[in-house]
């Protein structure tokens, strides 16, 4: 493996001509204003756009592990999930991403990320005006290893056990600070598909 040393250099420095004396074209005062006065309405039309983008109401939060085997699974397990109700999920939905997805919000073995987790749903509830968490666990989670021991996912029956315990607990703690989101709860496996946990 080469070190950073030994890298080839891929980019070099660009000089930056816009803006030199010899490549800026004389355009004078009338085309100068007629440049300011678009910039300055695209500005108000950008500001107005933003406004009504942060007035408008998203659907959920989703809280997944950062396992990247899963990636592609998560995104597509939003548009296909049961009790979502929207045709297309992608771009409706805010996202957090945290080792251990759900269980990682609430077991005491990550106790230092909680409140970041929970100040994050608060301030999707508040901007984005979701209605519903969605809160997943995955197969063969390294996280859930650590946090619950290897027992507890030994195998797929105690893997279920234990995961939809904690899932349980994600969903109640949601609920106690949240009470009018709904809570979706799940398993993800590696072919997308989902065990959801009725908590």
């Amino acid at each position: 493996m080469q070190t950073a040393k030994q890298m080839p250099r891929i980019y070099e420095r660009a000089t930056c001509t816009c803006c030199s004396p010899q490549s800026t074209p004389d355009i004078g005062r009338r085309r100068a204003l007629k440049i300011w006065s678009a910039a300055i309405g695209s500005g108000a039309l950008f500001g107005r756009m933003n406004q009504s983008i942060a007035a408008q109401k998203y659907d959920a939060m989703l809280v997944n592990c950062i396992d990247p085997r899963l990636t592609t699974e998560h995104f597509s397990a939003m548009a296909t999930l049961g009790g979502i109700e929207r045709r297309s999920m992608p771009d409706n939905y805010s996202h957090f991403v945290i080792a251990g997805g759900a269980l990682g919000a609430v077991h005491p073995a990550f106790s230092k990320w909680h409140e970041t987790f929970w100040e994050n749903l608060a301030i999707s509830v508040e901007l984005h005006h979701i209605s519903r968490v969605v809160g997943l666990t995955h197969r063969d989670c390294g996280a859930a290893r650590i946090a619950l021991g290897e027992s507890a996912v030994a195998n797929r029956e105690a893997e279920t056990h234990s995961h939809t315990e904690w899932l349980k607990v994600f969903a109640k703690e949601a609920r106690s600070r949240h009470a009018a989101l709904q809570v979706i709860t799940g398993i993800i496996d590696f072919d997308g598909s989902i065990e959801t946990v009725i908590s």
